[in-house]
């Protein structure tokens, strides 16, 4: 059985961004992450402390994204090595990061990042 913990549309202001009036201004982010984890033994006991509990990783996440970086690349790395060393049983993490309506003078939603990546591949960032 394979099993994922999903938290979706996570929504953030910070203050990431290249050019400096991003990092003044500030601009609104928004996180999915999805974590693959043996939910089975929670599945039986109904207990939190056998599964990863959302709220703790959401205040990773708000952590993480609270510190001003210039890429969201970077921001991307942060979290998930943060995520791997607070929560041991995750195996992997899809996280995406995308930054609404970025300065760049064009039409456009959102730029997102997206990483796939199995904790032993982490470890070698």
């Amino acid at each position: 059985m394979t099993t994922y913990l999903r938290i979706e549309n996570l929504r953030f202001y910070a203050y990431h961004g290249v050019m400096p009036q991003e990092q003044v201004v500030g601009n609104e982010y928004i996180v999915n992450v999805r974590l693959k984890v043996d939910v089975s033994k929670a599945m039986v006991s109904d207990d939190v402390a056998d599964t990863v509990n959302y709220a703790e990783v959401y205040e990773r996440i708000k952590a993480e994204m609270a510190i001003p970086s210039q890429l969201i690349e970077h921001v991307a790395n942060r979290i998930i090595q943060r995520l791997f060393k607070d929560f041991p049983t995750i195996e992997q993490i899809a996280l995406k990061l995308s930054k609404r309506n970025p300065p760049m003078g064009a039409d456009i939603d959102t730029t997102t990042i997206e990483v796939i990546i199995e904790r032993q591949e982490a470890n070698n960032l």
